[in-house]
């Protein structure tokens, strides 16, 4: 094991927290492996939305130029039809420096990212490898075992080691490191799940961002410019029954929520169009270990309320960054301290906005896929508060902006040429 191949840091996971931080550290001067388990970016029905705090990291590492001529859909504000009367909710508008959100790729935002890394002869992306364990020595996280990722019907790749005096797992909500640590989350619950499907966009379609609420059913339709991104809400575990009837009773849904796309609803062909999220809202109590450190999805795995799952990754991210940079240009061991002062700071923003999310899940969510008969209604004195752009413009600040936001300060020592 000790010949093994061995670097400084060890990210396990390119999503947008890895391939963040990666680039961070790479740009800081410090040998980074980032391994992803794909062999390319291209997944549908991913966290897409970029809020202006990720905006705001791109702008401060020059890279919001080459962001912005990614194809995306901007949203300055939106709203929601419940019961048959439409209610504007959030409006980015006169919040500053970027008054609106964007609907971005993934795996455009991701690219854009590995294509900046690759300018640093230090950043080394290493695609289908899938981190399987953790190697630990002495009461101390050393390295990871991994092998190369292969289908779920193909003969079994042996295991491989790569050595690093800090691994940095940002592997997901279905983090194999966080099971390999035993590190225990405290689950908050959902009420539900989410499908996720396309539909075409005709010109003569609302322009808007929007959700839709009524007969028991709650429909998400995010505007990417030349079809919709549905996310139609189940109560939770439910997908499974939903399942067993014809693919008729989701289109029959879909056109009572939103009749101008009654007549393209055969585009669902059939379940396999549509892809389930089990949402679930989680935090470690504690997201470090000797040698180890959790961020993203793996520490803290989020709501779809709000999009902000990406956004608040990216934060923890620059925090680590922030902190570790310096001592990852030296040679000596990371003390477990400088690891604790990244989850301190970043707990109470997670915190937070889950206190947010679980709330409306509660008071909104839940009761909205009920059914019950009992239509939810706005209530009047929150309507005429609405009514104020400036009320509306509060969560838009709290989900864009968020409390205890990250400049990136770590240090930049640019690549030849």
């Amino acid at each position: 094991m000790d010949a093994a191949p061995s670097t400084r840091c060890c990210i396990v996971g390119g999503g947008p927290a890895g391939m963040m931080l990666g680039l961070l550290l790479a740009r800081a001067g410090v040998n980074v492996v980032v391994l992803e388990k794909h062999g390319d970016f291209l997944r549908d029905f991913r966290g897409d939305t970029v809020h202006p705090s990720t905006m705001m990291a791109l702008q401060q590492i020059g890279l919001l130029e080459k962001f912005e001529r990614l194809p995306q859909h901007r949203i300055q504000h939106l709203a929601g039809i419940v019961s048959g009367h439409t209610q504007e909710l959030i409006d980015f508008r006169g919040l500053a420096p970027f008054d609106h959100l964007a609907l971005v790729p993934q795996w455009d935002l991701l690219a854009l990212l590995a294509a900046e890394g690759r300018r640093y002869p230090n950043f080394d992306l290493r695609m289908r490898r899938m981190a399987t364990g953790l190697i630990e020595e002495g009461g101390r996280v050393v390295g990871v075992t991994m092998h190369e990722y292969v289908k779920s019907d193909a003969p079994a790749a042996s295991d491989e080691t790569l050595r690093a005096d800090l691994v940095i797992a940002c592997d997901g909500r279905h983090s194999t490191l966080r099971a390999a640590a035993k590190l225990a989350a405290n689950e908050y619950g959902a009420p539900m799940d989410v499908l996720w499907f396309r539909m075409p966009r005709a010109d003569t379609d609302p322009q808007e961002t929007f959700g839709i609420v009524d007969s028991g059913h709650m429909m998400v339709l995010l505007n990417r410019n030349d079809y919709w991104q549905a996310a139609f809400l189940v109560p939770k575990g439910g997908d499974a029954q939903l399942r067993t009837q014809p693919i008729e009773v989701l289109r029959s849904a879909v056109s009572t929520l939103a009749s101008f796309l009654a007549d393209r609803t055969s585009t669902i062909e059939s379940w396999d169009d549509v892809k389930t999220l089990e949402v679930q809202v989680d935090c470690l109590g504690q997201w470090h270990q000797p040698g180890l450190l959790l961020i993203g999805d793996a520490a803290h795995a989020m709501s779809p309320i709000g999009g902000v799952g990406i956004n608040l990754a990216i934060q923890d991210a620059v925090a680590a960054a922030n902190a570790l940079a310096e001592l990852l240009r030296g040679n000596d061991p990371i003390p477990e301290s400088a690891l604790a002062a990244v989850q301190a700071r970043r707990m109470k923003p997670t915190r937070l906005v889950q206190r947010v999310q679980l709330t409306m899940q509660k008071r909104i969510i839940s009761r909205a896929i009920a059914q019950s008969g009992t239509p939810l209604t706005v209530p009047p004195l929150v309507r005429w508060l609405l009514q104020f752009r400036r009320v509306r413009n509060i969560p838009a600040w709290l989900f864009g902006y968020g409390y205890g936001r990250e400049d990136v300060r770590s240090p930049v020592f640019p690549p030849p040429g």
